[in-house]
């Protein structure tokens, strides 16, 4: 039986079941940008930080900003630099990603990027083409990252998509995993929800735990394979800009 969530055990599942799953997005971008020694990058909403990992095993120079303070233990348990917010000019930083953010909390990054600098913005891609969204009752909607591109006067630079599929051992993997983005939230006293979403935050109503889990199992069994695990497909997309 899935634990009830908690913000702790919410950010421990993140980073033991799902953060995995972004492997590939982050791999391509970083091959993209030719991500390698010396290059300074931040990442908004890091989680407990394996795309900051990813990096510095290139030889770049990672640093991370993570609100929720479980997840952002969890990264300098791993002697990674995470800050609670993004850090002021001047503005030494090759590169900003980040997944579906704000337009607010794009703006607060910018300062920290140099002038030329990449803006690497992703979210999912075509909703026929995105498992998890549909299992999950047809939500989050994708930013539209083109018009946040624009509305930051960033400078196009190109673009991508990424095939990300989320895999899981089991039913019960599965439903702790996709709890912990937050995709589905839950209520109850401290518990998860959208306040502890790591870089998935959707706009739901909070729901009982255990109803919750019982619905999102219910809803993972027709991605079942013989073997008990869970297969879920997913094209997740990029846009890369520059600051001017």
């Amino acid at each position: 039986m899935t634990p009830t969530p908690t913000p702790t055990l919410a950010a421990r599942d993140w980073a033991e079941i799902q953060e995995r799953m972004l492997v590939p997005l982050y791999e391509a971008v970083y091959d993209r940008l030719e991500v390698g020694p010396g290059d300074r990058l931040l990442a908004l909403d890091c989680g407990a930080g394996l795309a900051l990992l990813l990096a510095a095993g290139r030889g770049a120079v990672a640093t991370g900003v993570e609100a929720d303070p479980a997840r952002r233990a969890l990264a300098r348990e791993r002697l990674l630099d995470v800050l609670a917010a993004p850090p002021r000019p001047p503005r030494p930083y090759d590169a900003l990603l980040a997944f579906s953010p704000s337009p607010a909390a794009l703006a607060a990054a910018l300062p920290a990027v140099r002038r030329g600098g990449a803006v690497v913005l992703a979210d999912w891609g075509p909703a026929e083409r995105c498992t998890v969204p549909r299992v999950l009752g047809g939500g989050p909607a994708p930013r539209d990252l083109d018009a946040l591109v624009e509305r930051a006067g960033l400078q196009p630079d190109g673009s991508g998509r990424v095939f990300c599929p989320f895999g899981y051992a089991d039913v019960d993997s599965a439903v702790r995993g996709l709890l912990s983005t937050g995709l589905y939230p839950v209520a109850s006293t401290g518990s998860a929800g959208a306040a502890c979403a790591a870089p998935f935050g959707a706009d739901r109503a909070p729901a009982d735990p255990a109803l919750a889990e019982k619905e999102l199992a219910e809803a993972l069994h027709p991605f079942e394979r013989p073997d008990g695990a869970v297969w879920l497909p997913n094209i997740l997309r990029y846009v890369i800009a520059r600051v001017a």
